[in-house]
């Protein structure tokens, strides 16, 4: 397996439209066209093609969560074709396992803090229980802990 270093030197002349920086966590921001990457990290190299993919992919956001879960499979399966150029291998498991984390977060997210029935996301951060008809907001919590808040509904006055 080739070291990070050489990996990211590649990845610097192959893509010299995107910045690499080091930075607490991998992430690809669309905001100032940069891979962020822990160069603490284990696998750095596989998570360094996954971040490069969402930006080849021109992944920028999403309106419902559900709709992360398909943009990160999209980077994999990107990620496991840029791989071979890079004398990498993309374990299923690493794969699978990150795929769990983003599934295990929305669960979290759309879990009703009243009845704990699953609710259905409305609208970006907003959710609503089937069960009992609560409505909740979350933050974003990718790189946080998740919050959950009760939207009160606004009284109609009547004139």
């Amino acid at each position: 397996m080739p070291s990070t270093v050489s990996v990211l030197a590649k990845l610097r002349v192959n893509y010299p439209q995107f910045s690499f920086k080091l930075g607490d966590y991998f992430l690809w921001s669309s905001s100032d066209n940069t891979i962020y990457y822990d160069d603490n990290a284990k696998n750095r190299s596989i998570f360094l093609l996954h971040e490069l993919s969402h930006a080849l992919l021109g992944h920028i956001n999403y309106a419902r969560d559900i709709e992360l879960i398909a943009m990160e499979r999209q980077a994999w399966d990107n990620a496991i074709k840029l791989a071979p150029e890079y004398d990498l291998i993309i374990p299923d498991q690493i794969v699978e396992t990150t795929l769990d984390s983003y599934r295990d977060w929305i669960h979290a997210r759309s879990k009703c803090p009243r009845c704990e029935a699953t609710g259905v996301q409305t609208e970006k951060y907003v959710y609503i229980c089937p069960s009992c008809s609560h409505r909740w907001q979350v933050n974003e919590a990718r790189t946080c802990s998740l919050r959950r808040y009760e939207i009160k509904i606004k009284q109609k006055t009547h004139d």
